[in-house]
């Protein structure tokens, strides 16, 4: 179970605080949002949690910070979630050296190109840092290889084109995305972008290595932070049918 969620929303103090939460009730990683002025692949829910964010003053040296808070009280894998240009304005080699610091696994920058992340790779992984690369449904088989050859943890399939966001059902394509997928990698694959009910997570399991939650979260946590531990249980119990069975 792969929970995302916004760091600065609704403040810096409350986020490792969520992330507790989180963790109690059954996340396995943490996806910690950098928030971002123009955020393009991000829903409406997840957009308002950014804009909130910034408006507080948060900034990705900030988030950073957050993760070394959580490092303090938790083991929980983090993997830093956030767009090329912050990357690129705070430097790869500044960002790999203070997100190792700060205690964080790994990185995924949504919109970076694959065909072009060798030197962003090269960065990571020189600090031992994983590097999460997305598929989508319509990523070419020559973009699947790269995305396999790139990524390193896990790789990050996108469950239908378009945006982040809470949808009635799982598009039809994620089930061939998965199986080509499998062709080029033995990496463990997660799939994400409106997986948003225990229906839905009921629906992946055991067919995907893990399931990403992302703006059902955000909006549980402007809806209610205080019953996110058990919207997360309640998330979580098809994965524990999976393992019993």
């Amino acid at each position: 179970m792969i929970a995302y969620l916004t760091a600065g929303d609704p403040s810096a103090k409350a986020t490792p605080e969520l992330v507790a939460a989180l963790e109690r009730g059954g996340t396995d990683l943490i996806e910690l949002g950098v928030p971002f002025s123009d955020p393009i692949a991000d829903g409406p829910i997840i957009q308002q949690a950014g804009d909130r964010a910034l408006r507080g003053g948060m900034t990705l040296l900030k988030v950073l910070d957050i993760a070394a808070e959580i490092r303090k009280t938790s083991e929980i894998p983090l993997l830093l979630f956030t767009y090329l240009n912050p990357a690129l304005r705070y430097g790869f080699e500044r960002l790999a050296r203070d997100a190792k610091a700060a205690g964080i696994d790994g990185c995924l920058l949504t919109d970076v190109s694959v065909e072009e992340a060798g030197q962003y790779v090269k960065v990571m992984r020189d600090a031992e840092l994983d590097t999460v690369f997305l598929a989508a449904p319509t990523s070419t088989d020559e973009r699947l290889e790269l995305i396999a050859r790139y990524s390193s943890g896990f790789v990050y399939l996108v469950s239908r084109t378009g945006i982040t966001g809470v949808r009635q059902s799982i598009a039809d394509s994620a089930g061939p995305l998965i199986e080509r997928m499998r062709a080029h990698t033995k990496l463990p694959i997660a799939m994400g972008f409106g997986i948003s009910t225990p229906e839905h997570v009921g629906q992946l399991a055991g067919k995907v290595d893990a399931v990403v939650i992302g703006s059902a979260v955000v909006r549980q946590i402007e809806k209610d932070a205080s019953q996110l531990e058990y919207f997360m249980r309640e998330l979580h119990r098809p994965l524990e049918q999976v393992e019993i069975s």
